[in-house]
């Protein structure tokens, strides 16, 4: 009987570790490491996302960063009714990559993945790969073009193409924060072990 407790509680303890954020969160290695487990490896997972849609690891673990802080349950802050009642939220991001519900149902019904949950880091990585390369095909930009990347993945293509970014300063310095933590990320990962 207490083998079986015993062994419950480890795993049990074993799930809840793959689904917290990582401590520290500004170094790609730092990251990697602390999330390279028994069952699971975010380095493995992104490596095979780069690998199969050609966007670089560093702008994939950028987005996810700036995007959620790695928070696998991530949602939008709830807007107030009266100024201080909680009422709807803003939009149906959620997950480590905040992909909106009908861009996830799409990512799902184009790869097939209908088992892929936002708040598995594989499966958020392998959407943000698949979503990052589905926006440079449609507007052309480069996979390793970090800011325009951005500015496609918060606006889609069609906001992208259309330019509904040009007037939102705020959007843009958001870009200008995603590409220096992908350039970061991309400095700090030649030097991983």
């Amino acid at each position: 009987m207490r083998t079986r407790i015993v062994l419950a509680v480890i795993g049990l303890a074993l799930l809840a570790g793959c689904a917290t954020a990582p401590r520290q969160t500004r170094n790609i290695c730092a990251v990697f490491d602390q999330k390279d487990g028994l069952f699971t490896s975010w380095q493995g997972a992104a490596e095979r996302a780069e690998k199969k849609y050609g966007v670089p690891v560093p702008i994939l673990m950028a987005t996810m960063y700036v995007e959620s802080g790695f928070q696998p349950y991530a949602r939008p802050p709830r807007t107030k009714l009266f100024g201080f009642i909680p009422w709807t939220r803003p939009s149906t991001a959620y997950g480590y990559s905040q992909a909106l519900n009908g861009t996830w149902d799409h990512y799902q019904s184009e790869t097939g993945n209908w088992a892929a949950t936002r708040t598995n880091f594989a499966d958020a990585i392998d959407f943000i790969g698949w979503y990052h390369y589905s926006n440079s095909q449609a507007t052309g930009i480069q996979p390793n073009d970090a800011y325009n990347l951005y500015l496609a993945y918060y606006s889609g293509p069609t906001g992208y193409k259309r330019g509904d970014w040009r007037n939102n300063g705020q959007l843009q310095q958001t870009a200008q924060k995603f590409a220096r933590m992908a350039g970061s990320y991309q400095q700090q990962l030649q030097g991983c072990n």
